[in-house]
């Protein structure tokens, strides 16, 4: 059920594209981001009505297709009848055409640009020609380019060693909408979701616009997962083997690296994961983790106290853990298996380690709670052992001003109550760290509560609370 064309969120990016297309220099413009998250959407939204250019190029066409693409763009544009025999004549005529434009800036968009650099089709020479000896010399040239391939924008643009060494003047990497930009979204489509439905949403999809696109009003979460991913004609159900293939030109390694980390929460080191994958270590397989990184499927960071041959590599993404817990492996092949799974076992350790997630996506929002949004701070984790009990914390903000912020996650319906078992454990969390990085910093305990925390006796072990409201704002 897609709904109306309405950009929602996405301020920074809208303010610094203003910023560019208003300079008083030509802007080499790539804009990048994992599948589906809206960069198309995004330009078109703010400059449809404004492109002296606009050309989307086709999958899987040989060049002279493409060139056929691009020719048909030129007459929609400018009446331009004649035909591009290489991408040199293309770009050249271009350059022609926009020259016989009025004074202003003139906003070149190519979509999905990647395609158009078929098997010795020359485009990224060609490319380069036209903006190295024309479209820089001038003023007025904004060349905004984006698609979904994002290794080929990272290998061949933003990282040229070539012609287009550093020509690329900005880039921006598109990220997933926030929870506040997921609640804005559904306001403006007059869904009645609440906080908890939004989060739910989130943990499953991530804040991909696409994916919202298709939610039902009148279902309510678990229906619309259902919908989207069991039923049997799912829309999304075959999302997972085109997410890859998309991103990534020649994705079957990028593919082993997410179905392998998808078995560790926790992530795992480059050894355990070359020796799970069967891989061999090489500047292929680090630029595999660049790409995945560079698309926000894996983070890569170094548990305190630990060195960086420690590092953990850990998958992050909201849709492929989704996938992997339990689209890939739906044995009961059931098209009610999400509303009758939510009472479950399975679904209670989900939710957890989701909501974990969530909050490690929302750091900034989890500091500005603290106050601490304009200081200097850093986000990590820590897995150490006492002398008889061990102690993993997810997330430890390790600030500038001699504090270090111990947060616990809980996803519960209703306000989180801490008991005499759990206070102990939060104890002997808490002597472990102490313990172990022999650190003179304060520890505040911080419980990121979903809907807060009950007031009892052990309530004021707890310096700080955040809530699922204060996530979305």
């Amino acid at each position: 059920m897609l709904h109306s064309n309405v950009l929602v969120g996405r301020n920074r990016e809208s303010k610094l594209l203003a910023e560019y297309i208003e300079s008083p220099r030509s802007e080499f413009i790539a804009i990048y981001g994992r599948r589906r998250v809206g960069k198309t959407f995004l330009v078109k939204s703010l400059y449809r009505d404004r492109f002296a250019f606009y050309v989307t190029a086709m999958a899987n066409m040989n060049t002279q297709g493409e060139l056929k693409v691009f020719g048909n763009a030129m007459n929609k544009f400018f009446g331009w009848e004649g035909k591009a025999k290489t991408w040199f004549d293309a770009f050249t005529e271009l350059a022609a055409q926009l020259e016989n434009l009025p004074e202003g800036p003139k906003i070149v968009f190519i979509d999905e640009l990647p395609w158009f650099d078929t098997a010795r089709s020359n485009f990224v020479s060609a490319l380069e020609y036209f903006w190295n000896s024309w479209a820089s010399d001038r003023n007025d040239i904004k060349l905004i380019i984006c698609g979904s391939a994002t290794s080929w924008i990272l290998n061949k643009l933003i990282n040229n060693h070539g012609g287009l060494h550093n020509r690329v003047t900005h880039q921006i990497r598109l990220e997933p909408f926030t929870l506040a930009e997921c609640k804005e979204y559904f306001q403006v489509q007059k869904f009645s979701f609440s906080d908890w439905d939004i989060a739910m949403i989130y943990m499953v999809m991530g804040g991909i616009p696409f994916y919202l696109s298709f939610l039902n009003q009148g279902l309510s979460v678990a229906q619309n997962v259902d919908s989207l991913f069991f039923s049997k004609n799912a829309e999304l159900a075959y999302e997972f083997e085109n997410l890859y293939k998309a991103l990534f030109r020649h994705s079957e390694m990028h593919v082993q690296v997410v179905t392998a980390l998808a078995q560790k929460s926790m992530g795992m080191t480059r050894d355990e994961l070359l020796k799970i994958t069967g891989i061999h270590s090489s500047g292929n397989f680090t630029a595999v983790l660049d790409e995945l990184e560079s698309c926000g499927f894996i983070r890569r960071y170094t548990p305190l106290a630990k060195q960086k041959k420690d590092e953990l590599i850990q998958l992050i993404d909201f849709y492929t853990l989704f996938y992997f817990k339990f689209i890939k492996e739906n044995k009961l092949k059931s098209e009610n298996f999400w509303s009758s799974m939510q009472k479950s076992s399975l679904f209670a350790g989900w939710s957890g380690y989701a909501f974990e997630m969530l909050c490690l996506h929302h750091i900034p929002q989890i500091k500005n709670v603290l106050q601490i949004s304009g200081m200097q701070s850093s986000p990590c984790s820590f897995v150490g052992k006492g002398d008889d009990t061990g102690a993993q914390i997810d997330l430890l903000i390790d600030r500038a001003d001699n504090v270090m912020n111990v947060c616990e996650m809980k996803f519960t319906r209703e306000p989180f109550c801490i008991d005499k078992s759990y206070a102990e454990r939060l104890e002997n969390k808490l002597t472990v760290l102490q313990k172990k990085i022999k650190t003179s910093k304060t520890l505040m305990l911080t419980m990121i509560s979903a809907k807060g925390l009950k007031k009892n006796s052990y309530f004021d072990m707890v310096q700080n609370v955040v809530t699922l409201e204060d996530l979305m704002k």
